[in-house]
């Protein structure tokens, strides 16, 4: 999919493994062109096709976009939901909108990124022998 150049895979991959240097969370980016269900409905079915559902303190992250729908959630765990404050989803998809609609895509995802990445930091810091359970790439999708 080419709606991220090499060097924005690269801030973005880099972004996912900087916010999870500090955590034993999990942070996933997902990608496709269009969403074909309700976009929570979406996110949640790719949560658990990517096994973000397996980690060991069910603390994983999804940031799931439809670049051609303009649709896009952010997503936790159960262990992430039940710590962080009730409006955090909502004010982390607010922050990235503002970049989105800005054009500025890969600054929306990091921004989103970063936020997600503090508050796994807090409830679920780094822990000696920690091991990075899922890729940091992004997860390019074909909507199937």
């Amino acid at each position: 999919m080419s709606i991220f150049s090499e060097k924005e895979q690269e801030l973005i991959s880099n972004a996912v493994e900087s916010a999870e240097r500090y955590t034993s969370g999990e942070i996933r980016i997902c990608v496709e062109k269009t969403c074909s269900e309700p976009v929570l409905d979406r996110a949640a079915n790719y949560f658990k096709k990517l096994g973000m559902d397996k980690t060991a303190q069910r603390n994983g992250v999804l940031i799931y976009i439809a670049t051609e729908d303009h649709q896009f959630a952010i997503i936790g765990d159960a262990g992430i939901n039940k710590l962080v404050p009730h409006d955090f989803w909502d004010s982390t998809k607010d922050t990235m909108l503002a970049y989105f609609k800005e054009g500025d895509l890969t600054a929306g995802i990091i921004a989103g990124i970063k936020m997600a990445g503090d508050q796994l930091k807090t409830y679920f810091p780094y822990l000696d022998g920690d091991v990075n359970e899922l890729p940091n790439e992004i997860s390019f999708m074909d909507g199937k």
